[in-house]
């Protein structure tokens, strides 16, 4: 069986599906368009943590890193 690591090489096959989910909650949340959404998180600091592998915030699902998100706007 392959040994499958998460990695600095690969954390960023993870990052869509988390951030997808996050942004459609703040669409809906804040009456924004997905792509606002998606700009607004991407240019967040939760975002550059996220996609440091020794963060472990990975491990988050897309609740809790949303939560992260507000709170450090």
């Amino acid at each position: 069986m392959t040994d499958r690591k998460i990695t600095s090489n690969n954390l960023y096959l993870l990052l869509p599906g988390k951030v997808s989910k996050m942004a459609v909650m703040y669409a809906s949340d804040f009456g924004v368009s997905i792509t606002e959404a998606l700009s607004r998180i991407y240019q967040s600091v939760t975002y550059r943590q996220l996609e440091d592998e020794e963060t472990k915030l990975w491990h988050y699902g897309p609740v809790a890193l949303y939560q992260m998100f507000l709170e450090q706007k």
